[in-house]
């Protein structure tokens, strides 16, 4: 029996999805195969990689470089990224909208990641907002929510909600009587706004493909949030509950969808937060480690099958 024939048998049968039969059959047969998100998750890598290196040399000889030079550098490379995308960009659109070349959304993130680096140079060394970060996160967040829509990339909307997510943050830590209670509070009433945000947009018409960005980091936000409360030793029935409830509709929502990372986002944070409950009073390491074995196996293996039948019905 031959490859390809085996192949066939296991498409039929279910084991396989067609997606995943037409690559392994192309690979049996010497066929090309498409690295694109290897070497598109390569490539954002080493723009970061080169954007902390730049970093790590302005830190160490910033005083020897001087800052005129060091902004001059950095400021030519700002204005080098966003006059080539500009200049590049086709006019704007509230549809989904492909990138005009191969390296435009690469130069789009160092554009992004040199204007934080600036930002926080200018800062530690002028003291120009004395030490207000939460006002450069609020502001850094609209200039990427902007750049974000203005080109299409959801990637630099992830660094916009991560910027208003410290801008949150920050905001708090200025009160002087400020408890974990109040950082969940906010972390939670974070995720709504964004989560609410996101959907409102998506209505609208406003780029409606980057739902699923506002989606999924309300989502983490609210989880990590409701997680806190139940590791609480005290008070943490009613955030068990709450946790149960957005596990359920995560799981709603990601088999209504389509969505695997909304099942995934159910069951491991869900099995996180109930296995800190049923461990609290176990004094055997033996019993935690056999445990988290045996339970932890079982979570795998339901995902393996969940994510395998997500393929084959998509």
């Amino acid at each position: 029996m031959t490859i390809l024939t085996r192949l066939e048998q296991w498409k039929e049968q279910g084991i396989i999805s067609p997606e995943q039969h037409t690559l392994l059959a192309g690979l049996s047969r010497g066929e090309p195969f498409s690295l694109f998100l290897e070497l598109n998750v390569l490539l954002y890598a080493g723009v970061l990689a080169f954007v902390a290196g730049l970093g790590w040399t302005i830190s160490t000889w910033s005083e020897q470089l001087g800052d005129v030079l060091v902004l001059a550098i950095l400021s030519t490379i700002l204005a080098a990224c966003f006059w080539y995308c500009f200049s590049r960009a086709p006019a704007w659109t509230p549809a989904e909208t492909p990138s005009p070349s191969l390296v435009f959304d690469y130069v789009l993130y160092l554009g992004c990641l040199t204007w934080s680096l600036e930002i926080a140079y200018i800062e530690n060394r002028f003291h120009l907002l004395s030490g207000e970060w939460d006002l450069y996160l609020l502001a850094t967040a609209g200039l990427f929510f902007f750049l974000a829509y203005r080109f299409d990339n959801r990637f630099v909307l992830s660094l916009a909600l991560s910027s208003l997510a410290g801008w949150f943050g920050l905001t708090i830590s200025h009160w002087p009587s400020h408890q974990d209670a109040e950082y969940r509070q906010y972390a939670i009433l974070y995720s709504l706004v964004v989560g609410a945000a996101g959907a409102i947009l998506q209505r609208r018409g406003l780029k409606p493909h980057f739902l699923g960005a506002y989606l999924n980091i309300a989502a983490n936000v609210l989880f990590w949030a409701l997680l806190s409360g139940v590791f609480n030793r005290e008070g943490y029935a009613v955030w068990l509950l709450a946790l149960l409830v957005a596990c359920g509709a995560s799981l709603a929502w990601g088999l209504a969808r389509r969505q695997f990372a909304f099942v995934a986002y159910a069951a491991v944070y869900g099995y996180v937060g109930v296995s800190s409950i049923l461990i609290r009073n176990m004094n055997s390491e033996t019993a935690v480690l056999g445990y988290f074995f045996i339970t932890g196996v079982t979570m795998l293996v339901m995902l393996v099958v969940i994510a395998r039948r997500f393929s084959r019905e998509s």
